[in-house]
């Protein structure tokens, strides 16, 4: 294991986060690690500064409104899965958490980091895109569809930390993914969302960011069932192929499990 020598330092407030980032000109914050530390340990990134946020009380709570399920950013995994509020108001997003990874991954990791890296195999893109959920910052609030730009890419800015996830409540929402069986990772995952009046679908692991099926959702809207995407083919143009499986691999599973995603919905 080698990494470059770097300092850490623990923020108490968002704020003193953001003050220390200023002072250093390459920082990272760190939430759970799961993904910083691994690369830091390849030598794919080497900050001169490391800010833990992951000790901020307000960024760690779960909380129900009118219309709506907020997260705070610094939420671990174990806490969204294993929820009542969250198994009430979207029961798929609890179940999408308790897939994450390993337990020690779950505990450790956040939807904050998990979203902020983008990762293209990562669970929680395909909710918070499917769900067309608000991404709020210290500086903004972003929408889904603008939040995700490509490959470990977003519209943050440098120094801007997220705060919490705002989840529209669906009328009915569903997740299915084929895990890699050693990372855990989505070789491929499908969100369903029905709002009644529309429909979002939302696919992981299959590109190389995380992208709506368009086709599917203007036919789950008309009938909300897993025969009414049933003819619908999905391209391997632009899927990932890999040694665990080719692009046409991953086009077929995104077709087999959003049909299963549906029937989840349906239950």
């Amino acid at each position: 294991m080698y990494t470059a020598p770097f300092q850490y330092r623990r923020a108490a407030s968002v704020k003193e986060a953001e003050d220390m980032f200023s002072h250093s000109p390459d920082a990272r914050y760190l939430a759970g690690g799961q993904t910083l530390i691994p690369t830091m340990k390849q030598r794919l990134a080497a900050p001169a500064d490391l800010i833990d946020i992951a000790r901020i009380g307000d960024l760690s709570f779960i909380r129900r409104e009118a219309s709506a399920l907020v997260i705070g950013a610094a939420t671990p995994h174990a806490t969204v899965a294993a929820s009542a509020e969250v198994e009430s108001a979207i029961p798929a997003l609890a179940v999408l958490a308790g897939e994450i990874g390993d337990p020690a991954v779950r505990h450790k990791g956040t939807i904050g980091g998990s979203i902020a890296n983008n990762d293209p195999a990562a669970d929680y893109p395909a909710a918070v895109l499917g769900l067309g959920a608000s991404v709020k910052t210290t500086r903004r609030t972003i929408p889904a569809d603008a939040f995700f730009k490509g490959l470990f890419e977003t519209a943050l800015e440098a120094g801007e930390i997220i705060t919490e996830v705002s989840f529209p409540l669906p009328r009915r929402a569903g997740y299915a993914k084929f895990p890699n069986p050693a990372s855990r990772y989505a070789m491929a995952g499908v969100f369903v969302a029905d709002f009644g009046n529309a429909v979002r679908v939302a696919v992981t692991g299959a590109g190389p960011c995380v992208f709506r099926m368009t086709e599917m959702e203007t036919a789950l809207a008309r009938q909300f069932a897993p025969e009414a995407i049933a003819g619908i083919a999905v391209s391997p143009d632009d899927l990932n192929g890999d040694l665990f499986g080719s692009a046409e691999y991953r086009a077929n599973l995104v077709s087999v499990l959003a049909k299963r995603a549906v029937s989840a919905a349906m239950l």
